[in-house]
């Protein structure tokens, strides 16, 4: 009998292609396929790297990207427009399709339809966490594509996420992060809008549906986000009828890549437990 996907330890080699994956607004986005060399079918995700926005591309996420993929997931890092020539909602619109796109290749790549989610890295997190609250928003489905795949996903990860931007902001104004604001402002434009794309607002004022499951990681020394900011969304989660967990590693940093090997071992347990425990939701596959 064939172990439960994905293993529990890294146990698969990885294969890595290069695809153009939409054209938009004269911007070609392209992104880092990582699937694994088995028969599969693998859970998957869409990888959404930091930079406070404005900065970064499908490359940063290498290493996390590759490490996933060894345990038996197909992680898909991807390129999305950013500021100046394309702010918010854009990249919301991109990573909306991006998850389609996924459900559309899924027999290409050997992906379980019903195991769909999202990956986001410091701002990153706060795009992965907006797309699960919000895959049937407008404002975001704005890319049309063929098929009836469904955006909707069947769970989250954020690292290090900017999970309240708002707050963040906040953060940033006390202590004089210059190119932290000047991210926040060239993606949002204005404090009206930062507030309308505020996951800790769409929790707080509940009315969701269909929230996938969530597991939320920070650093307790995390200086680039409000401390304690994980475990507070995850509370606001649960209260609004999902499932999540937030987890605070104290001495940890806000650069996973700097975690010690106790709390990245333990984040990849966890990860690795919730995608292999998660129940079939078919709903998800197509709208």
């Amino acid at each position: 009998m064939r172990d439960p996907l994905p293993l529990k330890s890294p146990g698969f080699s990885v294969n890595m292609r290069e695809v153009v994956w939409l054209e938009a607004e004269g911007h070609t986005l392209r992104a880092v396929i990582y699937y694994p060399g088995g028969k599969g079918p693998f859970p998957a995700a869409v990888c959404i790297h930091g930079g406070t926005w404005v900065s970064g591309d499908r490359t940063a996420t290498h290493g996390f990207s590759d490490l996933l993929a060894s345990y038996g997931m197909v992680i898909m890092a991807i390129d999305f427009r950013m500021p100046p020539s394309s702010p918010y909602p854009a990249a919301l619109q991109d990573i909306n399709y991006a998850v389609r796109w996924l459900r559309q290749h899924a027999a290409q790549y050997r992906i379980m339809q019903d195991k769909v989610g999202l990956i986001g890295v410091s701002s990153g997190g706060h795009l992965a966490l907006l797309s699960a609250l919000c895959p049937d928003d407008s404002r975001y489905t704005a890319i049309p594509m063929e098929g009836g795949f469904s955006a909707r996903t069947d769970f989250l990860i954020t690292c290090s996420g900017v999970l309240d931007p708002t707050a963040r902001y906040r953060m940033a104004e006390k202590q004089g992060m210059i190119e932290t604001l000047l991210g926040h402002r060239a993606f949002f434009g204005d404090a009206e809008t930062m507030e309308e794309a505020n996951p800790a607002r769409i929790l707080e004022e509940g009315g969701l549906s269909l929230l996938p499951q969530a597991l939320f990681f920070q650093g307790g020394d995390d200086s680039r986000v409000p401390q304690g900011t994980a475990a507070r969304i995850a509370d606001l989660y649960n209260v609004a009828g999902g499932h999540a967990k937030g987890t605070i590693y104290p001495g940890m940093e806000h650069n996973i890549s700097t975690w010690c090997k106790d709390e990245v071992n333990d984040m990849l347990g966890q990860i690795m437990d919730m995608i292999r425990t998660l129940s079939a939701k078919p709903q998800n596959g197509k709208g």
